[in-house]
C-alpha cells in the first residue's frame, strides 16, 4: 500500500498524447527515485508535450489518455502549482528585477517561516552551488554557468517531487556543458528525484548514464 511517505517515483501509465488524430506520444514508463531517464527525438516528436502534460500546462487542443502518478499520488486534474513538479528549461528564466537571493526566495515554500530561516535556506543553497556570498548579486552580472546553477537551486528549493529537464544544456557553450550536466545530475541523484530529460543531443543521454528512450 502506498503511503504519503512512500517514494515510488514517477509513473507514466499508458500515456497517449494526440493532436488532430496524430499520435505524438505512446509511452508506459516508471522512473525510480534518483533515476535519470532520457527521452530523445526530433523537434515535433512530442517530447515537450509530454513534459507539459506532466506539469499540467498542456493546451486543451491535445487529447490525452493514461495516468500520471508521483510517489503514488495521481497528478491528472491537479493545478500546476499543486503537482510539486520542478522543471528546468534551456533558458534559465531568472527574474531580472530580483537579486540572486530574491530569485531563490521566490521558490521557498510558505512553510519556511521567518526572515532568518529563509535567508539560511538561501545561503545553504548558494554554498552547495559554489556561490556563497552571491545573494545580493544582480543576475545580469552572472556568467552562463552561474545562472544555470541558480536556476537549478531555485527549482530544488521549491521541494519538487520530480525533476523535468527540457533541453537545459543546449544553450551552454561546450566548456560549460559537461560541468553543468554533472552538477544537475549529481544533485538530482542526491535528492532522490526521479528525473526525465528530453533532448536531441546524444551526449546528454550518455552523460546521464541511464535509460535512453527514443520517440
Amino acid at each position: 500500500m502506498t503511503t504519503p511517505q512512500t517514494k515510488s517515483g514517477l509513473e507514466l501509465r499508458d500515456i497517449a498524447i494526440r493532436l488532430q488524430d496524430r499520435v505524438l506520444v505512446d509511452l508506459d514508463l516508471v522512473i525510480a527515485p534518483g533515476e535519470i531517464v532520457t527521452l530523445m527525438g526530433p523537434s515535433g516528436s512530442g517530447k515537450s508535450s509530454l513534459l507539459g502534460h506532466i506539469c499540467g500546462t498542456l493546451p486543451t487542443a491535445f487529447e490525452v489518455q493514461g495516468t500520471v502518478r508521483l510517489n503514488g499520488r495521481v497528478l491528472d486534474g491537479l493545478a500546476p502549482q499543486d503537482r510539486h513538479v520542478g522543471i528546468l528549461f534551456q533558458d534559465d528564466l531568472l527574474f531580472p528585477h530580483l537579486s540572486v537571493g530574491g530569485n531563490l526566495a521566490f521558490a521557498l515554500p510558505s512553510s519556511i517561516k521567518g526572515k532568518a530561516a529563509r535567508q539560511a535556506q538561501i545561503a545553504d543553497a548558494l554554498e552547495s552551488a559554489g556561490m556563497a556570498g552571491f545573494a545580493d548579486r544582480d543576475p545580469a552580472t552572472l556568467s552562463g554557468g552561474q545562472r544555470a546553477r541558480v536556476a537549478l537551486m531555485r527549482v530544488l528549493l521549491s521541494e519538487p517531487g520530480v525533476l523535468l529537464l527540457d533541453e537545459p544544456f543546449s544553450k551552454l557553450d561546450s566548456g560549460l556543458r559537461d560541468q553543468i550536466r554533472s552538477f544537475v545530475f549529481d544533485l538530482a541523484r542526491q535528492n532522490g528525484l526521479p528525473t526525465l530529460m528530453v533532448t536531441h543531443d546524444p551526449e546528454d543521454g550518455q552523460a546521464a548514464n541511464g535509460r535512453v528512450i527514443a520517440l
